[in-house]
């Protein structure tokens, strides 16, 4: 089978849509055929053994329309396929637009003329007109002008009497002969008022005057032309979200070329290319970082709020922005292989496929325009019998025929489904056809894959349990991330992690060894260090206590892994590891289980482990011990009760039971295999956007159905109103029929607009910083004995003293309207060299930044800038000196007093605690000293509030009752201190006593490994 794609010319309805299907589907050899009314394209696949291209498009033709194959685009450099299909359709719609624009100008401007010589002299303006000796003038004018504008109207005849010549009579035949049967019977009216003058019958030249329906011919094509275009540019909104994601496409690409980087057309770009990103630029195509480091802003392809941190090895995506940071990466997917390339086609094509409720509008479009045509003639015939007045019997009848509207149910679907996967494809949701959103708002029961979905499906440090009052959990993992530095295993890269996000130094290993599913031997600083499994550690003669068995069999029983430390020959601690949840899984079972979706978790761990983890979790069901080949049975066993079942997955194995699934849902990190049996992909690593890829199908159908309704329920009155079954309460003529059917076709195309007001639900989960948050580990002590050796060799942990605050800045910020947004600009601000608190304020529209470093008002604002969000920029700035401590500052306090007076007039404020200065910005250069004053009063009050006998200190770092203790004694040995108090759950110290020195307090807690965050 093959399959080709046609541009199809000529089609205004769903009658015509109809008739193309039923002309091409007939052909021997043709499989299927999809015929597509929004895009004006039909795909066909068919035998070519049978059939062929031509014979297809001579089919189109007799059925009256033109057929043309779509042009290919190949070449050696592999051209981004999808966006020049685009852009040539959408130079074709443009055309188009522009066609129109001027047949509807230039019509409406001779009806308004021909109207001042119709209906002007009867509402009593230009009454001469009336007069025996202008009535014959009048008449050849508005013969004339009503020509004029049939002729400029041509396409309506052109189309509509072709197609009623290939008896598949559309929309345009009800219109063209709804016109020219007025023309015609004005045109005879005109006749007879010759006649009459001929014969000086007066009677009959004034009942002449009654017959001419010029005006009516030409106000029936030009209000259907109005409804065609503002029905043309309500359609080419639909696209906005493809057009949106075609734009992302960078032109140039700076590539290395003989040991430069030069810019060249992103079309010349190949695979295994070097390509150098600078701050700002849009990467032009995927590939994996090799030197330097970003922060890019993935927000356009996978709907991702925050910009990602991007390191050597890490995966880049076209379309994207660096925000901050330079790199060099070697391009792995180039042209139409390109992550955007593919998203384009995947949208382009669900956006263009028929839904399957689609099938009754289909259905009802193939019989329509004949059936119009026989209730007009039944009308005209009716009223002939019933009235015998020929004119209201044609007014009925005419009516009939432009009232009609076959436009509205052929867009009531294409157009939801257009809008829809392109609002979905803007959020990071890949919907590949529309028969899959469609059954996404029927699902019953949700199958989520363990390993991978519900968890990230990699391993994390859980808890720590320490045997040892000698060291403590850094300086365990210290030495234990030191001697598996050496080793590939998944948990050892664990250990390793959690090291590196506590920024703990390793110490090289010496006689390393790894005994292969065991665990490993090494030699730290002099101490002999033994780790790995139970097995092995009784294998090295090490002792295991009773604590030690208890602690084991509970990280068991919690569906944690735990590995064993020994240090010279003694058992010093568990470090248990296991797959992370992720942080919107639980959120996201909780958002189905609301809507009434049942979650079923599908994994291959025992029952035990399975339970254990799903305790947090509101699951409906947990499937255990299931093997991954049997994975789509349990699908098929779901689906035999009854169940409409979508199944999430990520792996190779998952493959089948996607397939299987009456949905299939991929991770967009999964496998390609995976990605390629689903029917959905999701670009974030976030199963929350399952909740949001139901909801919007759930929306998409609503609107679908509404507009099906309306469509429906138009014709449904407006036919027998316009057949004058309600006389004498009800009368429509022609005039007025023609443009109710323009408000139906408009009416369809506004409804299914709405979808693009769709708001993804944002999972309310803090989000993970990885490169500088340290996993949500607990620490356990269950104190055996004292070691013999107290490691005094190796060096001791100290955390990295916190560097002091130097600079603080609040600013107001400009076109933030959502949370999107502040997560947007906070990730930025963040992601700068030395930022260490960042709050950002939607109601205020203001940003606070705290920094060990230097800020740069010009740095943040070009930042904030490419972003979509202006900071407030002021003419002049003045600095003050300013008598404050940094020490003394809590930021939540320090961020009121600085927004004393902060608004458009004076934006900014920057202090340097090295300077000891304020620097703020204000519009004028009027006195400054108000503002300098309150802000100075607010520092003082602060300081004086800190100087009291008592205070309590927010220290940070500690995690067990040794860090309080070595706080409560680094404290008490200050000089003034009478009395400390650690709490170590709320993280705080309280001191009292006398003339105690503030620096000093902090300076030692610094010393002993902590630090202080806040004084109050």
């Amino acid at each position: 089978m093959e399959k080709e794609t046609f541009d199809v010319l000529g089609m205004t309805c769903a009658a015509c849509q109809a008739a193309v299907n039923r002309a091409v589907v007939k052909i021997e050899g043709v499989n299927s055929v999809d015929v597509s009314l929004l895009s004006n394209t039909m795909k066909v696949e068919f035998d070519p053994n049978q059939t062929d291209v031509d014979t297809i498009i001579e089919a189109v033709k007799k059925a009256g329309y033109q057929a043309q194959e779509q042009p290919t685009h190949q070449n050696t450099n592999k051209t981004n396929d999808a966006k020049s299909e685009f852009d040539r359709r959408s130079a074709i719609i443009q055309e188009d637009m522009k066609h129109r624009f001027r047949v509807l100008v230039s019509s409406l401007i001779l009806l308004a003329i021909l109207m001042c010589f119709s209906m002007l002299p009867m509402w009593g303006i230009f009454t001469f007109l009336m007069d025996m000796k202008w009535m014959m003038i009048d008449g050849i004018f508005q013969l004339l002008i009503s020509t004029i504008i049939l002729v400029i109207q041509k396409d309506f005849f052109i189309h509509g009497f072709k197609t009623l010549y290939h008896r598949n009579p559309n929309m345009d035949s009800l219109v063209a002969i709804g016109s020219s049967v007025s023309y015609l019977y004005g045109f005879a009216g005109l006749i007879q008022m010759a006649y009459g003058y001929g014969t000086m019958n007066h009677e009959l030249i004034h009942s002449s005057m009654d017959m001419l329906y010029f005006e009516s011919a030409a106000m029936i094509v030009t209000l259907v032309s109005l409804g065609k275009y503002l029905e043309a540019r309500s359609k080419s909104k639909t696209g906005d979200a493809l057009a949106k994601l075609v734009q992302l496409a960078p032109k140039t690409a700076w590539v290395k070329r003989n040991d430069t980087f030069v810019e060249i057309p992103v079309e010349q770009v190949q695979a295994k290319d070097l390509i150098k990103i600078v701050p700002g630029a849009t990467i032009p195509v995927d590939g994996i970082v090799v030197s330097g480091t970003g922060t890019v802003d993935q927000a356009a392809l996978t709907g991702e709020s925050i910009p990602v941190d991007k390191k050597t090895g890490d995966e880049v995506l076209s379309a994207t922005t660096n925000v901050n940071g330079s790199f060099v990466f070697q391009a792995t997917k180039v042209g139409s292989d390109t992550t955007l390339a593919q998203i384009i086609s995947l949208v382009d094509e669900a956006g263009n496929s028929k839904a399957p409720i689609a099938r009754l509008a289909d259905r009802v479009s193939g019989i329509f325009v004949p059936t119009v045509l026989v209730l007009s003639l039944l009308t005209f015939v009716g009223w002939m019998i019933f009235k015998q007045d020929f004119t209201f019997a044609l007014n009925c009848a005419v009516s009939v025929l432009v009232i009609s509207c076959p436009c509205a149910l052929g867009l009531a679907t294409p157009l939801a489904i257009m809008v829809s996967t392109g609002k979905a494809a803007q959020n990071g949701i890949l919907v590949k056809s529309a028969s899959a959103l469609e059954t996404l708002a029927h699902i019953q029961t949700v199958v989520l894959d363990k390993t991978g979905t519900i968890t990230k499906g990699k391993p994390a440090v859980r808890s720590v349990v320490l045997f040892s009052e000698v060291i403590d959990e850094m300086e365990l993992f210290k030495i234990a991330a030191s001697a598996e530095a050496g080793s590939e295993h998944p948990l050892a890269q664990a250990i390793l992690e959690q090291a590196q996000a506590l920024n703990l130094d390793l110490i090289e290993a010496t006689e390393f060894e790894i005994v292969g599913g065991r665990g490993l031997k090494a030699t730290i600083a002099q101490t002999k260090v033994v780790a790995g499994n139970l097995a092995f550690m009784q294998e090295q003669g090490i002792v295991i206590h009773e604590k030690a068995d208890q602690q084991a069999l509970q990280a068991a029983q919690e569906g944690t892994t735990p590995l064993y430390f020994a240090f010279d020959g003694q058992l010093v601690g568990l470090i248990n590891v296991a797959d992370e949840i992720r942080q919107t899984s639980q959120q996201a079972i909780h958002e189905l289980r609301k809507q009434g979706v049942e979650v079923i978790m599908l994994t291959g761990d025992n029952a035990q482990t399975a339970k254990a983890i799903a305790q947090d979790l509101e699951l409906s069901d947990v499937i255990a011990d299931v093997l991954p080949t049997d994975k789509e049975a349990v699908i098929r066993d779901l689906q035999k009760q009854g169940r409409k079942v979508a199944m999430v997955g990520d792996g190779i194995n998952d493959a089948p039971a996607l397939m299987r699934a009456d949905v299939g849902i991929a991770i967009g990190a999964g496998t390609d295999i995976a990605i390629d049996a689903a029917d959905i992909v999701l670009m974030k690593d976030n199963v929350f956007d399952v909740v949001n890829a139901i909801a919007l199908s759930k929306g998409t159908i609503r609107n679908i159905r509404e507009n099906l309704f309306w469509a429906f329920f138009y014709n449904t009155l407006g036919i027998p109103v316009a057949a004058g079954l309600f006389v004498p309460y009800l009368v429509l003529n022609p005039m007025i029929g023609a443009a109710a059917m323009s408000l139906s076709s408009i009416t369809v195309c506004l409804n299914a607009l709405r979808l693009r007001r769709f708001k993804a639900i944002l999972p309310d989960v803090k989000i993970a910083q990885a490169q500088s948050e340290v996993s949500d580990m607990k620490v356990i002590h269950e104190p055996i004995q004292q070691l013999e050796n107290t490691l005094q060799e190796v060096d001791r942990l100290q955390p990295e003293r916190n560097e002091p605050i130097v600079h603080v800045a609040l600013f107001k910020v400009a076109d933030m309207m959502c949370m999107h947004c502040v997560g947007r600009v906070s990730k930025a601000l963040e992601a700068l060299d030395g930022v260490c608190q960042v709050q950002v304020d939607l109601e205020q529209e203001s940003a606070f930044v705290a920094s060990k470093k230097p800020l740069v008002v010009e740095t943040i604002a070009n930042l904030l800038e490419k972003l979509g969000y202006p900071t407030i920029q002021n003419e002049y700035w003045k600095t003050i000196d300013l008598n404050l401590n940094p020490h003394l500052l809590d930021q939540a306090v320090l961020k009121d007093i600085l927004g004393q007076q902060l608004d458009q007039a004076s934006a900014w404020r920057v202090i340097d605690f090295e300077k000891g200065v304020l620097s703020f910005s204000i519009q004028d250069e009027n006195d400054p000293k108000q503002i300098a004053s309150q802000i100075q009063t607010g520092l003082d009050n602060l300081n004086n509030q800190k100087e009291g006998q008592k205070m309590i200190l927010k220290i940070e770092g500690m995690s067990c009752p040794h860090c309080s203790a070595r706080v409560e004694k680094a404290l008490k040995a200050v000089a003034g201190v009478q009395n400390v108090v650690v709490n170590l759950e709320q993280a705080n110290a309280v001191v009292e006593g006398e003339n105690i020195d503030v620096k000093t307090l902090v300076h030692a807690v610094t010393e002993a490994g902590y630090s202080v965050s806040a004084i109050d």
